[in-house]
Formats: structure tokens, sequence, C-alpha cells
């Protein structure tokens, strides 16, 4: 074969090979959800619960309100189920779920968290804008300052109906109803530690805008957040867990909360089975699952871990493991009355 024909021979195979891959990025770019280059989205931590979901929304909706149109609300998993009955009550679209910022999320708003361990998957921190949360400040730092508001009250729905009030934005009855319930839940009608006086005082003036009594409605939702009949032990695990790291000691702490601790005997042994499983997979150190009757104010924690995390547990909770729990009366809050002991347990 001559050198020519050697030439042409492989002409045609790069020209082949040139034209599959202008039409496999074709093909690629065609099918590639298409979204706003300049959108702006508020999102809460990867597990929603009520107050992280309609923060969201309320942010994003007084965000339109002043002139950001681009903003918009978006949930970094699946809604739970008293999640679900507060948006379908005020008839408010569920937000879309975002779980990988890997193509997207170039200007987010975090919600309800600054941890980024809690954060929507693959976002970097660079790409935060802005953070409004109720919880300590973890760690969270930023080549550039941007606007950080973070306060220690009971629900971020509180803060940001404070937001609507400082801006003199009025607050419809749909968002009203959204921060009215975020408070109620997160604050457990009030009983939780980290109830502060505004919350009452904010919860006063949005249920008024809403025309309930909220004890009733915090009480509708309650039951069904409380209602474990239909949960797999995965589930109640999973419903409101999030993972920390002190000191170097990863673990992970969850919470379900019922009117009566009588409705988890029966799933008590399933659930310390997958909280086994979670620590093996995640690499764990522990797994603490607060069991929170809310009627009692008291938690059955529940403990999974190695040898020097049975030591700190205890050490942070001043008793013994017995049955792979302790019971203590009067710990309502995980972010209050839970994390921070462990911390200082754990602190070499």
């Amino acid at each position: 074969m001559t050198s020519r024909s050697l030439f042409q021979s492989g002409g045609i195979t790069v020209k082949t090979c040139f034209t599959a891959l202008i039409i496999t990025i074709a093909i690629i770019v065609s099918t590639a959800p298409a979204f706003a280059a300049d959108e702006l989205m508020i999102i809460g931590h990867e597990r929603p619960d009520v107050d992280s979901v309609t923060s969201a929304i309320a942010y994003a909706n007084l965000k339109n309100m002043m002139g950001v149109k681009e903003a918009f609300p978006a949930v970094a998993g699946d809604l739970n189920n008293e999640t679900k009955f507060v948006l379908d009550y005020f008839k408010i679209p569920y937000p879309e779920k975002i779980t990988n910022c890997q193509y997207r999320c170039k200007k987010v708003i975090l919600v309800d968290h600054n941890d980024m361990d809690q954060a929507v998957d693959n976002l970097k921190i660079e790409n935060v804008v802005e953070v409004v949360d109720h919880h300590m400040i973890d760690g969270f730092i930023r080549s550039k300052a941007i606007f950080f508001l973070t306060e220690p009250v009971g629900a971020t729905g509180g803060i940001v109906a404070t937001l609507y009030e400082q801006n003199k934005v009025p607050i419809s009855r749909e968002m009203a109803g959204l921060m009215m319930s975020a408070i109620l839940t997160d604050t457990v009608l009030f009983k939780s530690p980290t109830t502060s006086p505004r919350d009452v005082v904010v919860v006063e003036k949005l249920a008024k805008i809403v025309g309930v009594d909220p004890r009733k409605f915090g009480i509708e939702i309650l039951r069904i957040k409380t209602n474990v009949a239909s949960k797999s032990a995965k589930d109640i695990l999973m419903g409101d867990f999030k993972e920390f790291n002190f000191s170097g000691t990863k673990f992970g702490v969850g919470q379900i909360e019922v009117v009566d601790l009588n409705d988890l005997t029966p799933k008590r042994a399933s659930i310390l089975e997958e909280m086994n499983k979670l620590k093996d997979s995640e690499n764990l150190a522990m797994i603490v699952m607060m069991l929170t009757d809310v009627m009692k104010e008291a938690s059955d924690l529940l403990f999974v871990g190695n040898a020097a995390a049975a030591q700190s547990f205890e050490k942070a909770f001043g008793g013994k493991i017995v049955d792979n729990s302790i019971y203590r009366e009067k710990v309502l809050s995980r972010k209050m009355q839970v994390i921070p002991l462990l911390e200082e347990a754990l602190k070499k």
C-alpha cells in the first residue's frame, strides 16, 4: 500500500470520527436541561423539612416582589408528608427538586443551613451569595463578603417574615401560612427550648393574616408528622437526619417526633438495624437517633457506634448506655440540647 493510499484511508477514518463527534455533541446539547445563566436559586438543606422548604419559597417570593425576578425556590431532596400537607393546604406548587449542582447553581442562597456538608451535592461555596439561617455558623469560609444573616430564633421562617417587614413588602395569606407553619413545626408548638419570644410574636401576626388558630393548625401538622404507622425504619431514620464533624469525628444525628413513644416500639429494632447500616456505609463513628415524645417533652436517644464514640456519648448525657439508649427528660432540641453536648464531649 502506498503512502498516498495510507493517507486517504486515514483521512476517511478521521472524517468519519469527526462527524460522529459533532453529532454526539449536538445530541448532548439538545438534550441538556435548559436554564437561565443568571438564575438565583434559593435552597435549603439536603433533607428538606417544613422550615427549609417554606423558607426557600417565601424568600424567593420576597426577592421577586423586590424586583429580583431571577430568584426561584428549590429543594435538595424529597418532600416529607408534613411539608406536602402545608404546601397543599395553601395551594403552593412544589419547588423544583435539584439534588446535584454539577451543571448549574452559579448563584445560590442558602436557607436554614450554612454547613456545606448538609448542602446540595457539588455546590461550590464560592457560588453561595447569601445565607439566611438560625443555626450556629459551622466553618463557613468564603473569599468574599456576602449577606450572611443568622439569628438565635426557632425557625428560619421567622427571620424571613421579619425581612418582609423590614423591606415593607406586604405578606400574602399564602406566604404567611408557610412561614407560620415553619415556626410551629421547628419549635414543636413553642415547646422546644429553641423557641424565642420573637417566634411567638411573629406567629401571632402571621396567624391573623392567615385567619387560623395557630395552635389548632400546628396540632394538625403535628399529627401528620408523627404518624409513623406507614413509615419504614429507614424513612424514620432519614426523615430528619444530619451529619456533623467535630474534632475529626464524623457522626450523624436524626430525630423523629411522636405524640407517644409507644408508637415506635414495634420499629425500634429495625431502626437500630438501619442505623448500623448507615454508620458502616458512611463510615461514621456513631449515629444518634432522637425518638422524641412531644407530649412528655422527653427523648429516647438511640445510639450505635464504636467504643470511643460510646464513651463520648455517655459523657455528653451523663449516663450509661442501656439497650442502645439513654433516656432524657426535657430534651427536645437537636440543635440546642444534643449537638453542643456532643461537640464538647468530642473535644480532644
